[in-house]
């Protein structure tokens, strides 16, 4: 019964086959004028439903490439929005920068931040920039801002920056009008007080009020005089014996510096550096 059945299926093919040949060859041997109207009624009838089939595949194609195409400007959109801040803080930062490089005029090397120096030494940075441009032990680093620390180590091609949180950092440093002076060094060595300096040594008789800028006063030739460090938030816990200690709120936040200036020279205005990082935020 299935050998036959098989071979029953077989033939039936086979004819089925021979139909369709000689249909096409009919087909293809009778007038256009004939052949058009059958064509057409077949198309209307018997393939009509392949037909709309077909044509709806092909909408949803295409449909499918404009919301892929959609979702692709739209992801975009998405990525620009948010960096958009980003992007307008960086060029900020850039266009101060080069204001800044300006009013120094020379003795000034720019320099890139790449990372930080190493997992065990995070109060660093590196630099791109080193010997090879003439940067030496103890320049010291500024950004628009003010002070960020000075470099610690010199390679060929790089540099390592020691910031003001580094607990080796110290600073000469005054008042701007100049009557009170002192040392800067970091607050502490770890916990939040860590991005807070004091200013240490005041006289006891001397009081500092908030909100005093405390800048660079250029003694012992490290750091020039007029550099922003920070900015006096109030009295610090040591204040017994002959001497105070006053909390600064730093006037640059090393995580927030992208781009800096190490100081190698002799700099426009060198006697005093404080006007020329009073003007940021103008135009170059």
């Amino acid at each position: 019964m299935t050998i036959e059945a098989e071979r029953y299926g077989s033939r039936a093919d086979t004819f089925v086959f021979l139909g369709c040949l000689v249909l096409s060859i009919i087909a293809m041997t009778v007038p256009d004028s004939i052949r058009r109207p059958f064509s057409q009624a077949l198309r209307q009838t018997i393939l009509a439903p392949l037909l709309a089939l077909q044509e709806e595949t092909a909408t949803l194609k295409t449909s499918r490439a404009h919301v892929d195409e959609i979702t692709a400007q739209r992801d975009s959109a998405m990525l620009a929005a948010t960096f958009l801040p980003e992007l307008r803080s960086e060029n900020a930062r850039l266009r101060s920068l080069l204001g800044l490089g300006q009013r120094l005029a020379t003795g000034y090397v720019p320099a890139e931040v790449l990372h930080e120096s190493g997992p065990t030494d995070p109060l660093t940075f590196l630099v791109s920039a080193g010997r090879k441009e003439g940067v030496k032990t103890l320049d010291p680093v500024v950004s628009p801002g003010g002070l960020v620390g000075v470099v610690s180590a010199v390679d060929e091609q790089t540099s390592v920056v020691a910031t003001w949180a580094h607990p080796e950092f110290r600073a000469a440093a005054m008042a701007l009008d100049g009557s009170i002076y002192g040392i800067v060094a970091p607050h502490g060595t770890e916990g939040p007080g860590i991005w807070l300096l004091e200013l240490q040594g005041v006289p006891y008789r001397s009081v500092v009020p908030e909100s005093t800028l405390i800048v660079s006063s250029g003694l012992g030739g490290v750091i020039p005089r007029g550099i922003p460090i920070g900015t006096v938030i109030g009295p610090g816990a040591d204040n017994e014996h002959w001497e105070r200690t006053y909390l600064l709120r730093p006037a640059v936040h090393p995580a927030a510096v992208t781009h800096v200036m190490i100081l190698t020279g002799t700099t426009k205005g060198s006697g005093n550096l404080h006007d020329l990082f009073q003007d940021e935020g103008k135009s170059p």
